[in-house]
């Protein structure tokens, strides 16, 4: 043990070491990804709109949906199991693409029951293009990254939104039951703030969801825009959706830890780490001074089945869904050109027509998965639910 104690003594003295080096030398870098968590306080979270919904919405509720519109709206209906009847406005800020066929019939029908539905994304699922008959086009910004934000009401605040490489339009629209309500603006002028009368209700679509994070309400009076586009909310009770933002693998609302907060403080996670090395080391150097398991040779086993689930779990313990994703799609366009000898190059109309006509399937439903993969691949960030999506339309193709 005693020789033993300097190789201790000088581990510990080179750990602490590098975390003062570190902490000294060590810039924070900030993270611009697109999240819109509502508990994220980084540029693109919505912490700052979110909190302030109860200001804005002072007399009534708002509550926080952490289930697909599916179930909750369903359960929270005349005849459901939940506790009360949801009326009022569904308010969904980014990430909406995770909306399945029975999510959106039942907003749909929130709605057609004189209720409200705000989604501010970049695009929409398909099916309310086709029941909206909606279009959304992309213009890249040629000039500089600064898109202009406006509203047809002129005593409106108007406002810039910068970082921007390109916007989303409202290319055709029904223009005789659609009220325009919004534009933006970089070399030209475009839609992309709508009302769609529906029913007996009302639906909002708004293609600037940047316009709802901390970095832009939080820079100069940036909010008054915001608070334009609420304006146009009735007073009525709130639901905001967080589905895909916080959720674990089973789709329920999950807590940060208390211990990530810890790791997020460079001392405290040094601290931490230096403690279970120093565990380590002692069940090392414990064990060294007991006498040996004499260890059972059990003959060699069939390791496959071992070896799949053994990398199924790397990729679900990682959540590297982007490369499962990229993995999936290039497997299944592998597969087209090899069964069907079409060229995936291009996936265009001509190639959605062509595989229906050869594989036999709908060419509703062909052209469902075609326009789900061109936007994942158009997407940089990545959700379970994008993963679980994609692999239930490829299935679904292979099946009928």
């Amino acid at each position: 043990m005693k020789k033993v104690l300097p190789i201790l003594i000088l581990l510990a003295a080179l750990i602490i070491t590098a975390a003062i080096a570190i902490g000294v030398k060590r810039t924070k870098t900030v993270d611009w990804r697109e999240s819109f968590n509502e508990k994220s306080t980084k540029p693109y979270g919505v912490s700052v709109f979110y909190n302030e919904l109860p200001k804005l919405f002072k007399n009534d509720t708002v509550r926080t949906v952490y289930h697909t519109p599916a179930s909750y709206l369903k359960a929270n209906s005349e005849n459901g199991y939940g506790d009360h009847v949801a009326k009022g406005s569904f308010i969904i800020i980014g990430n909406s693409d995770y909306l399945d066929d029975e999510s959106i019939d039942e907003l749909l029908h929130f709605v057609d029951t004189g209720n409200t539905l705000f989604i501010s994304d970049y695009y929409f699922s398909q099916k309310i293009h086709d029941t909206l008959q909606i279009d959304v086009h992309y213009s890249a910004n040629k000039k500089d990254s600064i898109s202009h934000l406006s509203f047809e009401n002129n005593n409106l605040k108007s406002t810039i939104i910068d970082k921007n490489v390109g916007v989303n339009y409202f290319s055709s629209f029904d223009s005789i039951n659609c009220h325009i309500l919004g534009y933006v603006k970089t070399d030209e002028k475009h839609v992309n703030f709508i009302d769609v009368p529906f029913g007996k209700g009302h639906i909002y679509l708004h293609l600037e969801p940047k316009a709802f994070t901390n970095y832009n309400i939080l820079k100069d009076d940036r909010y008054k825009y915001v608070e334009g586009v609420l304006s146009f909310l009735p007073e009525n009770d709130v639901y905001f959706d967080s589905y895909t933002k916080i959720q674990s693998g089973y789709g329920d609302a999950e807590k940060k830890s208390n211990l990530s907060w810890f790791l997020e403080q460079l001392s405290f996670k040094w601290a931490w780490y230096t403690a279970l090395i120093f565990t380590l080391l002692f069940v090392i150097f414990n064990a060294k001074r007991r006498q040996r398991i004499i260890k059972i040779i059990k003959p060699l086993p069939n390791t496959t089945v071992a070896f799949v689930k053994t990398i199924s779990n790397l990729y679900f313990d990682t959540q590297d869904h982007k490369n499962l994703i990229e993995k999936k799609i290039t497997y299944f366009l592998e597969k087209i050109r090899t069964d069907y000898n079409l060229d995936t190059s291009v996936l265009n109309d001509e190639f959605i027509l062509k595989l229906a006509s050869k594989t036999g399937k709908k060419k509703q439903d062909v052209n469902t998965l075609i326009n789900y993969i061109k936007l994942l691949k158009s997407k940089k960030e990545f959700f379970e639910d994008n993963l679980i999506i994609l692999n239930k339309h490829i299935e679904a193709f292979y099946s009928k």
